[in-house]
């Protein structure tokens, strides 16, 4: 899982846009209402200044100001001051900006100044807090929201792992919680207890077909042999005998696979396993099913490589393929190849039908398919062998060029 698309990040991002998202609208708020209450104390400020200075300079008595404040009248009021319209205002004076209540008693119109408003340095100290809150209130959200995360996530994870892991349903965790995490762990713990039975039904059941199978083709093979001695002089009864012995060895081949592919992987020993070895061995016994007809069956040699796995599958696989490219190909050629771990089968033959290669790939097919629907148990068990193995099986299909096969192990697949 990538960190940018994990679900904990997004959990603390969603946390964090909407702590800024609260910020933003509250900072707003804030800065409007701090901006109304200024300008309303400022203005009271400024009229309750001329309420007491205009009487004061009317009756010609001296009005003393803070050094910050100026009230002019009349003929002092500077140049830049006067033309004013009436009212509070704020203007550049004195190369700063200052707010100004211009009115007018008997003797004539009158400005109060005030340069440095104490209302203005709240202000600052107000902005100042409310960025520090501002600040606070994400570095909390971010912390709540890695906190709740990680409360949230770690306990899906626990349980992915432990989905993940082989083993008994009853190791999962969060079996006994009573929130959607327990609904959701008790039902990946039923639904493995029901894969489990599945597969440990089908794995005795194809284990106990092949054993059943085993006695009628020893007979078989033993009864064939005896008729195909007592033949030999006698070719027209020789072929069919012949016949019969290859098809009951064959027979005889699929139980020993199926009852290996009953066995659990790691109940089986691995011996590392030449393919080109196995390749060779392959085209030598499918030679025969090339005669009279204008196939060519060869083997481009590559670099050999080893595979973990018991010869007898990788014979099956690997055989399985080359013999039915044999079987289906009327005329041109049959190539086997090995590159980077993957074993090649090419043909030159008509091509899997449609729906049979949609089954092989585990791909829906709009045509019902009955059985083996004309695959063969031959690719079936190549399809078999390759999960067996972790090996990936990959069908590419061309009716003017044929059919294309690649067997792709472990090592080589990413």
């Amino acid at each position: 899982m990538k960190r940018s698309s994990s679900l904990r990040r997004r959990i603390v991002v969603a946390y964090l846009f909407f702590a800024l998202a609260i910020c933003t609208f509250f900072g707003v708020v804030a800065a409007v209402a701090i901006e109304g209450t200024e300008d309303l104390l400022v203005d009271e400020h400024l009229r309750s200044i001329a309420a007491w200075a205009s009487p004061r300079h009317a009756s010609g008595m001296p009005v003393e100001m803070p050094h910050d404040v100026s009230f002019y009248h009349s003929t002092a009021i500077p140049s830049d001051l006067r033309n004013l319209p009436p009212g509070v205002t704020k203007k550049n004076f004195e190369g700063k900006t200052v707010h100004l209540l211009v009115g007018e008693d008997d003797a004539g119109i009158y400005v109060v100044v005030d340069r440095a408003s104490e209302y203005k340095n709240i202000e600052h100290v107000i902005y100042a807090m409310i960025m520090a809150g501002f600040l606070g209130f994400v570095a909390l959200s971010l912390f709540l929201g890695s906190f709740i995360a990680r409360g949230f996530v770690d306990p899906i994870i626990e349980l992915a792992a432990a989905v993940s892991k082989k083993g008994c349903q009853a190791d999962l965790p969060l079996l006994n919680s009573r929130d959607e995490l327990g609904v959701l762990a008790r039902a990946f713990a039923a639904h493995t207890a029901e894969l489990q039975q599945f597969l440990a039904r089908e794995r005795f059941f194809t284990g106990d077909v092949s054993h059943e199978l085993r006695t009628p083709l020893t007979i078989i093979t033993g009864a064939a042999e005896l008729l195909l001695e007592q033949t030999a002089a006698q070719p027209a009864l020789h072929a069919p005998a012949d016949r019969i012995l290859r098809a009951a060895k064959e027979a005889n081949e699929c139980v020993e696979i199926l009852l290996q592919l009953a066995r659990a992987p790691d109940q089986i020993n691995r011996p590392e396993t030449s393919v080109a070895a196995v390749i060779r061995a392959e085209i030598a016994r499918c030679q025969h099913f090339i005669e009279g007809k204008p196939v060519t069956l060869h083997f481009e040699e590559g670099e050999d490589f080893l595979v973990a796995a018991r010869k007898e599958l990788l014979t099956a696989a690997i055989g399985n393929l080359i013999r039915n490219a044999c079987q289906y190909t009327e005329q041109g050629s049959v190539t086997v190849r090995i590159a980077a771990h993957t074993v090649i089968v090419e043909d030159t033959g008509p091509g899997l039908p449609a729906s049979i290669q949609a089954r092989l790939q585990n791909k829906p097919s709009s045509k019902p398919l009955v059985g083996s629907a004309g695959s063969g148990l031959g690719l079936a068990l190549v399809v078999r062998i390759c999960e067996y193995l972790d090996a990936k099986l990959i069908v590419e299909n061309n009716p003017k060029i044929g059919s294309n096969f690649r067997i792709v192990f472990k090592a080589s697949l990413t």
